[in-house]
């Protein structure tokens, strides 16, 4: 289908009308804005349009009003720094750096592939000031850029806006104090308060209460207006330039998915459209009522209807996928166990959907604990609860569960309890938001506990029965990695499999080579490359291996008793994984004789992009593992 862009030209036409009222002008490139980033999130296949609309004309505001960034330059030490702690709304702050001739037209359609923009900002990009999308940290970095631009008697204000479901992040509170403390005067913060967070109202979450208060107490100069009215947001900011003795923050009521009026509300109770690209028939009634709502705007202000260009489609090959979601696997045995066992806890930062966990909330209620963006407040709860003999298991993504609340991880690991820590979100896949969600550390991190067990399935039977064994048989704490994009093939395990603390399963014999894979993704893979080379007369075993820490030795000097070559393949880094338990049972085995192994894992920060881009660029594609398999018994022949 086409997807409708509008050009630069048509931009920097509208800046140039001089005879247009300012805010009438900003109103008309703000919904031409919003224009852009649907589509560039229809292009890319996902994103965050509610976000990015709630925050529109904030940046069209500040970028094309109150910034100096434009007129001072790049380099200037006195310019202004604004960037989004948000992250989320990228595509939207993509749409108006390209709209303020900061970045070019053609990058607005690379979103979330390879070498383009990722899904989150990322400083590689034109104009990204700060690496964001990791909750919580923004107003801290804020402080560094201001407490800089003083010691060096740099002229300049520093903005950053974050997410009012954001505010649940300790580090933020800790960070207010400390800017008022520090004198770090030349700080604005914008709160983009919207009022839902992923995909219910904050005020269900965790309601923030007394919220200017509380700013005030924190000794910020607060101010509060309507997000989307330009007017009173220039009257903000001038009552801003007056505070020279605090930090200032601005409360900017805004509406999630505003500008496209079916975006904008909740829909039986949860919002929509938080994440994910419009399917194309909301796709089509979207871009219709934008393109109408910037024609009416144009035409009152005298102008001509906009023009809008149809760039060809992405090249992108695409990645099968089986429809089966291990997740969803995941939930209907977390419901079965929670009738079995009534001292199981559910506890959710905000995740609810996509870790599986929402029908467990509607069965038992009074079970799930909901703790909104606040992944250490989370786990050291679940810490007090395990020591009241409850056992808690506890859900976020990989990457914020694992290594935000490490240090309360490890605290509750040295109490001698129980707890379950369910990271989804694990791994390479999806790429497209890019590094700062990829969980790629989680495996090294909690195998740092002596007292911990690291599991990962490969389907959906696997799932339901490692669930299973983490809640009724396992003894120490066990993290259970999940991935949350959809599995891209079959993975047959046997009816009634059953696992065992350290042994796998082959799924593909072979007599000249042993490769060890887990999870949906790598499995698939490993079988699919195995499939390759079997047509080239190579002949690879592949062993599903969901122990990412654990190993039996008898079982493992047994099934590689006849290999010589041995590769593992590792969805997280290539350090601290899968690749290093084996190497480690390895060099302990009796048996070494002239073995050799090869880790094959994510070198360096992983890859934004779409699946095949990723898994290539790092070589875990079917293609790559085929002629790393075959150079390698190619040379040891």
């Amino acid at each position: 289908m086409d997807v409708s862009f509008i050009p630069y030209e048509e931009f920097e036409h509208i800046r140039s009308l001089k005879r247009i009222n300012t805010f009438r002008r900003l109103e008309i490139i703000s919904s031409m804005c919003r224009l852009n980033t649907l589509s560039a999130i229809k292009r890319a296949g996902s994103g965050h349009i509610g976000s990015s609309f709630s925050s529109m004309d904030i940046f069209v505001y500040l970028y094309l009003h109150e910034l100096n960034t434009l007129s001072s330059g790049p380099d200037n030490p006195d310019r202004d720094v604004f960037f989004s702690s948000k992250g989320h709304d990228a595509p939207g702050l993509y749409s108006v750096l390209m709209a303020a001739g900061i970045l070019q037209f053609d990058n607005l359609l690379t979103l979330r592939r390879l070498g383009g923009l990722e899904g989150h900002p990322i400083i590689t990009t034109t104009g990204i000031e700060a690496n964001t999308g990791s909750l919580g940290m923004g107003i801290s970095k804020a402080k560094g850029i201001a407490f800089a631009k003083r010691l060096r008697n740099n002229g300049g204000r520093v903005f950053v806006l974050t997410g009012d479901g954001e505010l649940q992040e300790g580090q933020v509170w800790e960070s207010l104090q400390n800017a008022a403390h520090q004198k770090l005067n030349n700080i604005c913060a914008i709160i983009d308060f919207n009022k839902i967070q992923t995909d219910r109202p904050v005020s269900e979450v965790m309601e923030l209460k007394n919220l200017e208060a509380r700013l005030r107490a924190s000794g910020w100069y607060v101010k509060r207006c309507n997000g989307h009215d330009f007017r009173g947001l220039a009257k903000a900011f001038r009552q801003f330039q007056n505070i020279t003795d605090s930090p200032r923050v601005l409360i900017a009521d805004t509406v999630k998915g505003k500008g496209v009026p079916f975006m904008e509300g909740l829909e039986d109770g949860l919002y929509k459209w938080h994440s994910g690209a419009p399917d194309d028939g909301s796709y089509v009634q979207a871009q219709q009522e934008l393109i109408g709502t910037i024609n009416r705007l144009r035409d009152d202000a005298g102008i001509g209807a906009v023009t809008v260009v149809s760039p060809e489609p992405a090249d992108s090959v695409p990645y099968p996928l089986s429809g089966e979601r291990v997740v969803n696997a995941y939930s209907e045995a977390l419901l079965e166990a929670g009738a079995k066992r009534q001292d199981i806890l559910v506890l959710d930062a905000d995740l609810s959907a996509d870790c599986g966990t929402r029908a467990f909330e509607r069965v038992f209620p009074e079970r799930f604990i909901e703790n909104g963006i606040a992944e250490q407040d989370m786990v050291s709860m679940a810490g007090g609860l395990a020591l009241q003999g409850f056992l808690p298991i506890v859900h976020s993504f990989s990457v914020f569960l694992a290594s935000r609340a490490n240090e309360q991880i490890f605290n509750n690991a040295t109490e001698d309890t129980k707890i379950i820590y369910v990271c989804n979100y694990a791994g390479l896949l999806p790429a497209g938001p890019g590094v700062s969600h990829q969980g790629v550390r989680d495996i090294s991190l909690f195998s740092a506990l002596p007292n911990c067990i690291a599991v990962e399935p490969c389907n959906a039977l696997e799932t339901k029965r490692l669930l299973d064994w983490c809640i009724f048989e396992a003894k120490d704490n066990c993290l259970l990695r999940l991935s949350i994009f959809p599995s891209p093939g079959p993975v047959t395990l046997p009816d009634d499999y059953m696992p065992s603390c350290g042994a796998g399963i082959t799924v593909h014999e072979g007599n000249d080579a042993i490769l060890f894979a887990y999870g949906p993704v790598m499995v698939h893979e490993a079988i699919m490359a195995a499939g390759i080379l079997k047509a080239k007369g190579v002949s690879i075993r592949v062993v599903n291996m969901p122990w990412l820490n654990r190993i039996d030795r008898e079982w493992f000097d047994k099934i590689i008793d006849s290999y010589r070559e041995i590769f593992v393949m590792d969805n997280h880094s290539s350090k601290g994984g899968l690749g290093d338990t084996v190497l480690e049972t390895l060099n302990a085995s009796t048996g070494v004789g002239q073995k050799r192994i090869y880790k094959l894992g994510i070198e360096g920060y992983p890859a934004c992009g779409t699946p095949i881009e990723a898994l290539q660029y790092h070589g875990l594609d079917r293609d790559s593992l085929a002629i790393k398999v075959q150079a390698v018994l190619r040379h040891s022949s």
